[in-house]
């Protein structure tokens, strides 16, 4: 599978679930998932149960592909949880989509999960060595099985003893025929929000982000708390602290790209951070003498608005967006490849030409589609392009949830920022530093995981865990 443009971060994957008895869950948490479209875009998958049996349905494609009408009316029930998936462990094939079913001596259930476990390599050897099979080449599954192979009584305390062994950031949502049940990490780097359903005491979703919440209707409760469980059913929100609560450790690019603006997290408007990002960033990088301020749509518009409004630059339209850019089937050849960031930003010449022009955007990672956008504007007419970048250079690699798990791919990972200028072509170019970007979105450093800038992990990684997202792959898995 090829992709005609390829964003320079990719998503993780997002989580939905719903409790309301007397409705029709699969549909709301069609439309929770549809609003944590933005996490990913490979496939999408919905399980409910009506309380005797589980059913499922999941494939390839974006949530309005996946499903329609004549596919939701049989799925009747009302608990249901919900995924989009991006791949970062396991490729994007059908095998791999979420939810997962498992059955253990606790039951049968269907599980969903965002994140990256850092030490799945080694647990799934360790169940393999116990003769327990496998079917996809995901970490999800590992949880999956830990959670099945259980001798516990209770799939709480299933989930309780897999979340005592492993490592990394999780997100997860379980459903059995009478419970919806979540979980997190106990350092709490993915996001993961409980809602009100139609206010009555046991109607509650669960999303990874707020904005899904308030989507279906619902109001925010709270957060899913790092290392808790939270257990739903018809006796109302039950919770457990299943593991100690670590350090916490935020995803900071959950702030700079992932959320939707208009999600909270911690109580913070993702917005109004990214906006102050902008006033930061005009502060530390004046571009004084531009025409215009505008931004790489969308994640760039907030920081590039607040960048205006500091620097009193008129802020602009530079580029339109096409939204209907999603991943393709379609082989495309050497000329389309070439042709990628113009198959999602088209220039606004009337706006460029003859301007020296400021352009936002969130991030550098690879450095290719910043280098191909500055080459298109300059092309419609730009006389000085001068790129500010509302982060820190992105140096080091992921492993909880973002595919940038090779350090070699990250350009500032060896690259000076002059270098980086000199490489995308641009007149100059500005990152926001580490103390700006915390300082906009108004948390203490030590509750963020800023490991990507900054190279301190909350967490140990293993060698394995750095190798490719294709690791559980093997000649005989794509047979």
């Amino acid at each position: 599978m090829n992709e005609f443009y390829r964003p320079e971060i990719q998503e993780e994957c997002g989580v939905f679930g719903a409790y309301a008895e007397g409705e029709e869950a699969a549909r709301v948490a069609f439309f929770g998932i549809f609003a944590l479209q933005h996490r990913g875009q490979e496939s999408a998958g919905i399980a409910v149960t009506d309380g005797k049996q589980i059913y499922i349905h999941k494939e390839m494609g974006l949530v309005t592909q996946v499903f329609d009408e004549e596919i939701l009316l049989p799925l009747r029930g009302h608990i249901a949880i919900g995924h989009t998936r991006y791949s970062t462990t396991g490729s994007s094939v059908l095998r791999n989509v979420q939810p997962m079913l498992g059955s253990g001596s606790a039951g049968d259930f269907a599980i969903a999960h965002n994140g990256d476990l850092i030490n799945a390599a080694e647990l799934r050897a360790e169940l393999m060595d116990r003769g327990v099979e496998f079917v996809t080449t995901n970490d999800s599954e590992v949880l999956a099985k830990l959670i099945a192979n259980s001798k516990a009584r209770t799939i709480e305390e299933a989930i309780a003893e897999a979340m005592g062994v492993i490592h990394g950031a999780y997100s997860v949502l379980v459903l059995t025929e009478e419970k919806l049940i979540a979980f997190r990490d106990p350092n709490g780097i993915r996001p993961l929000s409980i809602g009100l359903l139609n206010g009555q005491k046991n109607h509650f979703v669960v999303a990874s982000e707020t904005c899904a919440i308030h989507t279906v209707g619902a109001h925010f409760v709270r957060d899913v708390e790092p290392g808790e469980i939270v257990v739903i059913t018809e006796r109302g929100l039950r919770e457990i602290q299943a593991v100690p609560m670590g350090r916490r450790a935020m995803c900071i690019f959950e702030f700079i790209y992932f959320a939707r603006p208009d999600s909270l997290i911690y109580d913070r408007s993702v917005h109004e951070a990214r906006i102050r990002m902008g006033h930061e960033l005009a502060r530390e990088h004046p571009a004084s003498g531009a025409h215009i301020i505008f931004p790489i749509p969308d994640t760039g518009t907030p920081a590039a608005i607040g960048f205006a409004q500091a620097s009193r630059i008129p802020y602009g339209e530079g580029v339109i967006k096409n939204r209907y850019i999603h991943r393709t089937f379609i082989q495309p050849d050497q000329r389309m490849r070439e042709m990628g960031v113009r198959m999602k930003l088209s220039p606004l010449k009337e706006n460029l030409a003859g301007k020296r022009v400021v352009m936002v955007e969130d991030s550098i990672v690879r450095g290719t589609t910043t280098r191909g956008t500055v080459r298109m504007l300059k092309e419609a007419g730009a006389t000085e392009v001068h790129v500010r970048i509302s982060s820190p250079p992105y140096r080091y690699p992921c492993f909880f949830g973002i595919d940038t798990a090779n350090q070699k791919e990250l350009i500032a990972s060896d690259h000076s920022v002059d270098q980086i200028r000199q490489h995308i072509g641009a007149d100059s170019l500005g990152y926001l530093s580490l103390k700006g970007l915390v300082r906009a979105i108004g948390l203490h450093k030590e509750n963020l995981c800023c490991a990507c800038l900054d190279g301190r992990y909350p967490i140990e990684i293993p060698r394995e865990a750095r190798l490719s997202k294709l690791v559980f792959e093997s000649r005989e898995d794509n047979k």
